[in-house]
């Protein structure tokens, strides 16, 4: 995080009001061009991190058409149109791998996961673990719900596309009241099988945590972008259980680590097998991809994907992403005894509804 993109990142925070209002002088003066541009069927692909999402994502927006926040976006999201007629000619610089250290490469036009500065700005306990996070298909926000539509459209002119796309993890404790706000949205949900997972987050959670310490500038990044996901300001989703909440962050704070992330996995993934069970809206809207799959048959699941979410001729998308998809081999999904016993007990049911064998190396 260079010093200068912090600074910047701090006075859109700080400032985010007027940064707000920009956005909406913004809006007003491309008032003609956007109500000719049409928002059809956004994209929103959202489950718990490291769970092939990025992949997703990332596919989903190398088709033609296809719009997306992108990584020299940040600090400042809330004037798409703007920023990007500024940036319009600045030359990317060589590929770099991103600091999870996952062999995913970027640049600065790289797709990347910054809509959350939107819900933040609008619902600023979204993601604090004592309130629930939910918002569901009743309530109604007149105030974001313009900024929002308006904001996707600055996208979609800015980039000459007819579609978009976002990655949005924490959109899982959203999806009725986001299929109410955009009815014809397509919604892809990647899910992994537990031990799999919660190797890999812990792993990033580590990786981050060390990384915070050492750089208060990469954790304020991530903070005021919108991420919690692991690292030095890690937070659950509230998804309406305050007491498993309650559970989850007492066994991160105490060193039970590998339970902490099993009680969370099986939160999330009972919480969204449920929502798939009884909201018709949701289940229509959705696409289940099973990490495993994607990684054995690559393939056939992103012309799966792309079919869901009516991108037609994505063949070179299939071509440029499939044989580049593997299953990790850069880390050891290992556990003591204790660990994986507690995943197996805290997993098995959830996992069994998503077609996951109860075994911690599955």
């Amino acid at each position: 995080m260079p010093p200068i993109l912090d600074v910047v990142g701090g006075w859109v925070h700080y400032f985010r009001d007027y940064w707000l209002g920009l956005g909406r002088l913004e809006s007003k003066l491309l008032a003609d061009q956007l109500r000719a541009t049409q928002l059809t069927s956004p994209i929103f692909v959202c489950g718990l991190a490291r769970s092939g999402s990025t992949l997703l994502h990332e596919a989903i927006a190398a088709h033609p058409g296809v719009a997306t926040h992108r990584v020299k976006d940040y600090p400042l999201v809330y004037t798409p149109y703007w920023w990007r007629r500024a940036t319009a000619k600045t030359a990317p610089a060589a590929p770099r791998e991103r600091p999870h250290r996952d062999r995913v490469f970027i640049t600065i036009d790289s797709p990347d996961a910054l809509e959350e500065m939107l819900w933040l700005a609008f619902f600023p306990r979204c993601h604090d673990p004592r309130s629930d996070n939910r918002l569901g298909a009743n309530e109604s926000y007149p105030a974001f719900e313009r900024f929002y539509r308006s904001h996707i459209r600055k996208l979609l002119l800015a980039e000459g596309a007819t579609r978009y796309v976002a990655k949005a993890n924490y959109h899982v404790a959203r999806l009725p009241y986001l299929l109410r706000l955009l009815p014809d949205a397509k919604i892809v949900l990647p899910v992994r099988s537990p031990a799999r997972h919660i190797a890999s987050l812990m792993r990033q959670h580590r990786w981050f945590a060390e990384g915070h310490r050492l750089n208060p500038r990469a954790l304020r990044y991530m903070q005021r972008s919108g991420h919690f996901e692991f690292g030095g300001d890690r937070r659950p989703i509230n998804l309406g259980d305050h007491e498993r909440v309650r559970q989850i962050e007492h066994d991160w704070s105490t060193g039970h680590e590998a339970r902490g992330w099993a009680r969370y996995w099986e939160m999330v993934y009972a919480y969204l097998a449920r929502l798939l069970e009884t909201d018709r809206v949701v289940r229509r809207a959705a696409k289940v991809i099973r990490f495993e799959a994607l990684c054995d048959r690559p393939a056939d699941c992103l012309r799966e994907v792309l079919g869901h979410c009516g991108l037609p001729d994505g063949e070179p998308v299939v071509g440029r992403f499939a044989p580049t998809i593997r299953r990790p081999d850069y880390y050891d999904a290992s556990f003591t005894a204790a660990e994986a016993a507690a995943i197996r007990q805290e997993t098995a049911t959830t996992a069994g509804l998503w077609g996951y064998a109860q075994s911690p190396g599955t």
